[in-house]
């Protein structure tokens, strides 16, 4: 009897120190919803282009401009509704949304998606837009994976699945704007769904 309530408070300490050591506050409806900003973006993108004159997805000038703010449109929106649902989410369960675990989920989030950001920047600078949605793709992917160990460890499988999105991308460039919409548009939906029916629906 002793032993078994030993072994059943390990296992109280061991999940309280999980608990204490990740951010478990993020709402799968978030990464619904940014799957939804995604393909609107992609869509808003894809007519800009179509409609500028060139039969290809080259961007130049005045359309390369809006697909740009149409981009961190999406970002923002993102990033927006993924603070305020997860804040709400944390409230309702009683927990802290800024401390320890949440800084460093985002500082590890933020380092690889700033770097692969800024080198996008620079190559698109230099008009190379060939692969552009690849290393997109490729840094996000590395930016959840980095993040995973301070959040639910499922944010690792959309993480690899993104760069691998990425990776093909790279070797078929010609596809590079499908690929982008099926990762950061349709993963994002299938994962936010099955995050939210196994973790939000308690």
């Amino acid at each position: 009897m002793d032993s078994k309530k030993y072994l059943e408070d390990l296992s109280e300490i061991k999940d309280l120190m999980q608990k204490s050591s990740r951010c478990i506050s993020l709402s799968g409806l978030s990464g619904i919803l940014a799957g939804v900003y995604a393909l609107i973006g992609a869509a808003v993108a894809y007519i800009l282009v179509t409609n500028s004159g060139s039969p290809y997805l080259i961007l130049d000038g005045y359309i390369f401009r809006l697909v740009l703010l149409d981009l961190f449109l999406v970002a923002f929106l993102s990033i927006a509704t993924a603070i305020f649902l997860s804040t709400r989410k944390a409230r309702k369960n009683g927990e802290k949304i800024w401390d320890t675990s949440s800084r460093r989920l985002v500082i590890n989030f933020l380092i690889p998606l700033v770097a692969g950001g800024l080198y996008i920047l620079i190559i698109l600078d230099q008009q190379k837009y060939g692969q552009t949605g690849a290393l997109m793709l490729i840094f996000y992917g590395l930016a959840l994976v980095n993040a995973s160990k301070y959040s639910l460890g499922d944010i690792r499988y959309l993480g690899y699945t993104e760069i691998l999105l990425g990776l093909i991308a790279a070797l078929f460039p010609g596809y590079g704007f499908w690929l982008w919409v099926i990762g950061f548009g349709i993963m994002h939906i299938v994962y936010g769904a099955f995050m939210y029916f196994k973790y939000d629906r308690i």
